[in-house]
């Protein structure tokens, strides 16, 4: 803290001190300056930024998809895979499409959703309902929380 002083003292002492005169808040009345080394502030701040990227986990989403014939082994298999998808951290995407006469039975298609995730309920927690859409039977799980 040097108090209140000229821009041209203050800029003699950066001077003086091999350094960078930075204004820290211009609009303040009187503004407020910091002398500093610029390019290694500058520096600083990029490999902090750099690092913060390096620890950021993308959560993906993964697609499981199931047919309204699924018998019930191959979906004790896809919900095997949906649970090592969710326990790596990703959400998953169900979906289970509708062929020809098969969308006349919608409801048979969402009771199939409801029972693969009767499979992965220890691991997942319905973030979006099984819903019609289309020729599809669309639901999205996320990964139980960590206690």
């Amino acid at each position: 803290m040097l108090g209140i002083m000229s821009a041209k003292e203050a800029n003699r002492l950066a001077d003086e001190a091999e350094l960078d005169l930075v204004k820290i808040s211009p609009n303040a009345n009187p503004p407020v300056c910091r002398i500093m080394d610029y390019g290694k502030y500058k520096f600083d701040q990029m490999k902090r930024e750099k690092e913060q990227r390096k620890n950021q986990k993308v959560i993906e989403l993964k697609e499981v998809q199931l047919s309204m014939t699924i018998e019930m082994h191959d979906i004790e298999i896809k919900a095997k895979n949906a649970i090592k998808f969710l326990t790596q951290g990703n959400r998953v995407k169900v979906s289970l499409r509708m062929r020809g006469r098969q969308q006349a039975y919608s409801a048979h298609g969402i009771e199939i959703c409801n029972q693969f995730f009767g499979l992965v309920e220890n691991y997942a927690v319905i973030e979006k309902e099984a819903k019609v859409e289309g020729r599809n039977i669309l639901m999205f799980l996320a990964p139980k929380p960590a206690k």
